[in-house]
């Protein structure tokens, strides 16, 4: 058990952050589950923003959200380029 004032402050803000943590884990699951079922553009940049955020704020790590993103970004549709003919 905490002793000191600023170690039970502690344990009430861990509480706290715990929570606010575990919910952006499970809306960072819920959001990758939607875009692999669903692969668009759109949907990409959320899920991307979402990794970010919490990567940043240490929620998960910075190189898990790098290869999650780069697995989903496989999942896009092509896009198909359009190649420009020379003429001489």
């Amino acid at each position: 058990m905490p002793v000191t004032e600023s170690a039970k402050k502690k344990v009430r803000r861990d509480k706290r952050r715990t929570i606010i943590n575990r919910e952006i884990r499970l809306q960072i699951k819920s959001t990758v589950k939607e875009m692999r079922q669903k692969p668009a553009k759109k949907a990409f940049q959320k899920v991307s923003r979402a990794l970010d955020r919490a990567a940043k704020k240490s929620i998960i790590h910075k190189k898990k959200a790098s290869r999650l993103k780069s697995r989903l970004a496989k999942l896009l549709p092509k896009s198909k380029k359009k190649t420009l003919k020379k003429t001489s």
